[in-house]
């Protein structure tokens, strides 16, 4: 049984051609009623003949983003699921403001201060008072909507994430791993999220995925 998401959680303001270093999409602009944030979709080729689209559903996380960060695969994961969609010609990346899971860049900040003191991700977020993971998938429904969008291919590690996206009557016909940047620095956040908040971080994900079983 799916939920459907509310019809007015945010506007479609404008869009704009953007050229990337793999191909030229065009970025769409939407603002979120409830929190005035202006979350960003990039899409490229035909994506509303009603065939699953490659997709992305991408965090956004300044530290991994723009600088360059190695704590976490945030960076990668974004220019990995860039040129996926680029070599594929068709597909979309929403771009969503939910920085830190949902808790904001300062509170991130003292995530990673409580972290080098030696509390994992999770058990940081969770002395801060906030959820492992505060992120709102619901707002990608609208947004997909908006191009036509019901079936997407989701490149993600992450299965709830794809719960919650067919619980807003978001189709995911199939899981594509971003098994991406594991380094010295950030192999016990990747570690931690597939123990704690259930990521699938080992290439036999793939191998489970074409089975069927997620």
């Amino acid at each position: 049984m799916t939920v459907a998401a509310p019809a007015n959680l945010m506007d479609y303001v404008t869009s704009c051609a953007l050229p990337t270093p793999w191909a030229q999409f065009t970025l769409h602009a939407f603002i979120e009623h409830a929190t005035g944030k202006e979350h960003l979709a990039m899409v490229l080729g035909a994506v509303d003949d009603g065939e699953p689209v490659l997709a992305r559903v991408h965090s956004e996380c300044l530290t991994g983003d723009v600088l360059f960060s190695q704590r976490c695969d945030c960076g990668a994961q974004l220019e990995g699921a860039l040129r996926k969609i680029a070599e594929e010609g068709r597909g979309v990346l929403l771009y969503l403001r939910q920085e830190g899971r949902g808790i904001g860049l300062v509170n991130k900040i003292r995530a990673y201060r409580l972290q080098e003191a030696g509390a994992d991700t999770v058990e940081a977020n969770l002395q801060l008072g906030f959820h492992a993971d505060a992120r709102n998938y619901a707002l990608c429904q609208p947004m997909l909507a908006q191009f036509g969008i019901e079936r997407v291919r989701l490149m993600t590690n992450n299965p709830r994430k794809i719960a919650a996206l067919e619980q807003v009557g978001i189709a995911v016909t199939e899981r594509v791993p971003l098994l991406v940047n594991r380094n010295a620095f950030n192999t016990g956040y990747l570690d931690t999220k597939a123990a704690k908040l259930g990521h699938l971080m080992t290439p036999l994900a793939e191998t489970v995925a074409q089975d069927g079983e997620l």
